[in-house]
């Protein structure tokens, strides 16, 4: 069978545009999706990341919120803005962009975030879906 060419460029276009189209029928229907990304520190490469993130969010017709926190911020911290996200109607998903700061463990944060509102799908319960 011979390989076969795909170009990611349109299918990352096609996803776009479906979600788009999704997020306006949504908020058509009176409920405005929203985003919340937490950058904690000051990784070049992750604030890039959560900026293109927050960008494509908006070309998209959902509201995308950065919550900035020190390098310094301990794990109890952060795990309260996740809790608080966790309940807010206005938040539909949540991401937390890793690398974390050594002092805060990752598994404990993934863990903390509602698995409905789990963005990156690094929560047991969609890692198993």
């Amino acid at each position: 069978m011979p390989a076969e060419l795909i170009d990611g460029r349109a299918i990352g276009r096609g996803i776009r545009e479906r979600v788009a189209g999704e997020a306006a029928d949504v908020t058509a229907r009176g409920v405005k999706p929203g985003l919340t990304v937490i950058l904690v520190g000051d990784n070049p490469a992750s604030a890039s990341y959560v900026r293109s993130k927050g960008v494509a969010a908006e070309e998209a017709g959902i509201d995308s919120t950065t919550i900035r926190l020190p390098a310094s911020t301990q794990q109890s911290d952060l795990l309260s803005y996740v809790d608080e996200l966790n309940i807010d109607p206005r938040v539909h998903g949540i991401l937390v962009q890793m690398p974390l700061p050594k002092q805060i463990n990752p598994d404990s944060v993934i863990l903390r975030i509602d698995p409905a509102k789990d963005v990156d799908g690094f929560h047991p319960v969609n890692v198993g879906k």
